[in-house]
């Protein structure tokens, strides 16, 4: 799903060596080698390459048993991918214990009833091929399928007989709406897994009439993978069960077992229940920093707390619900984008005086990119190629998906850009802030 440009940078960050590709990306293989130094092996992972050996023959001379590996907790074992807090790419870095932690977390919640058949449909890079592995230690089959294309993801669940799945609220609702989706079988699911944004009551009601009592919502970070926050199938019902309880569904359900969470204020002091604050986590399920990154990595520390940079509150029962952001971050169909990328673009136009991307209100994403532009004096540019500029450079989803033209941004004393304000004008009467 990323650009060209952002895998380079993701390779060259990580100090990268090793690379297996796909073949739709071979007519690029030439151009990434070329700007990755470091690269020293390249295996394409569906066929034989034009100069690269296939992965089915690279793995062929070694044997059928994985070797054992030292038991070492704290040992880095993976980076996960994130844009951190500048709009750069990062590398969450990701201990066996973090791997750990995170299956924990799930094993005690949404334990498994029995062999797992995980269905990875949305980007594997993001939480959808993260919730594989805990799977795969109950000796999972994981079926893949290209795109999250309704119609194919209905047909997966109904011919594998899906146990679990992860998808974002946006797809979930293509599913409700396909004119086919009650011809399938679905009743194998144990897990409807969906991050990201809540769902509104309404449609919690047509999921489960479709797919049964199997939906269940988490909250997490690469920072923090995946159950910062759980809303478990038991919850969805009991919320469903009571008008004084469905406002449960707007939350993004309650801690789990493993790990702590708090709200924190701006001097740094735990808040009462019920208030306001950033919410702060706590437990080995959360990253030991960035890669390369100090000064990153010490910026969403406060006293052993990681800054999620969301600003909650925890209800009487403990269950948590984000209101707004601290930092600029977008979340769009279950995908972070931030700003500052799509800015440093925008205002390398040459009619653009200045701009602010802020995400807005959308039924279907959630969250949608709108871009508000200060042209130049004299100057004129309309949305077409202000959008177009942005899908050119960067991952089609960062691209805005609207653009409005103003005449000056609202600035504080000290001349910075008020997006609090920007944001104001576009979230007036919706109780979430994201």
């Amino acid at each position: 799903m990323a650009s060209i440009d952002e895998n380079i940078h993701v390779i060259n960050d990580r100090d990268a060596d090793w690379l297996f590709y796909h073949s739709s990306f071979e007519d690029e293989i030439e151009r990434i080698k070329a700007a990755c130094p470091k690269l020293k092996h390249v295996i394409c992972l569906d066929k034989a390459g034009a100069d690269h050996p296939y992965f089915l023959d690279f793995i062929a001379p070694f044997g059928d048993q994985a070797p054992e590996l030292p038991d070492d907790r704290d040992q880095v074992i993976s980076h996960f991918t994130t844009g951190g807090t500048s709009g750069l790419p990062k590398g969450a870095l990701w201990t066996n214990l973090t791997w750990e932690a995170w299956c924990a977390n799930l094993y005690a919640h949404m334990p498994v009833r029995k062999t797992p058949v995980f269905l990875i449909a949305a980007a594997m890079s993001h939480a959808a091929g993260a919730f594989a592995w805990p799977a795969l230690a109950f000796g999972a089959t994981v079926v893949c399928i290209p795109k999250a294309d309704p119609l194919a993801i209905l047909e997966a669940m109904h011919k594998y007989r899906v146990t679990h799945n992860f998808l974002p609220p946006t797809v979930i609702y293509m599913l409700l709406a396909h004119p086919r989706a009650r011809e399938f079988d679905f009743s194998a699911m144990d897990y409807l897994v969906y991050g990201g944004a809540p769902m509104s009551a309404d449609k919690v009601k047509q999921a489960i009439d479709l797919f049964g009592p199997c939906m269940a919502q988490i909250y997490g970070q690469a920072e923090c993978p995946g159950t910062i926050g759980i809303l478990s199938p038991s919850d969805h019902l009991e919320a469903l069960s009571a008008p004084d309880k469905e406002r449960r569904l707007t939350s993004c359900g309650r801690p789990p077992v493993f790990v702590t969470v708090e709200m924190m204020d701006e001097d740094g002091n735990l808040v009462a229940q019920g208030e306001w604050g950033e919410i702060v986590v706590r437990g080995s399920l959360v990253s030991p920093g960035y890669y390369g990154d100090r000064q990153a990595s010490e910026a969403i520390r406060a006293d052993d707390w990681h800054l999620t940079g969301d600003i909650g509150y925890k209800d009487e029962d403990g269950f948590i619900y984000i209101v707004d952001r601290k930092n600029d971050m977008i979340i769009s169909g279950g995908l972070n984008v931030y700003p500052i990328e799509i800015e440093r673009l925008i205002w390398g136009h040459p009619a653009v005086q200045d701009c602010a991307v802020i995400g807005v209100p959308d039924e279907k994403w959630g969250e949608a990119v709108k871009a508000v532009v200060v042209l130049k004096t004299g100057a004129t540019a309309d949305a077409t190629e202000i959008i177009a500029l942005c899908k050119d450079k960067l991952s089609p989803y960062k691209a805005p998906k609207t653009v409005e033209f103003w005449q000056a941004l609202p600035r504080s004393g000290v001349g910075k850009v008020l997006k609090r304000k920007i944001r104001e004008q576009f979230w007036s009467g919706h109780e979430r802030k994201i």
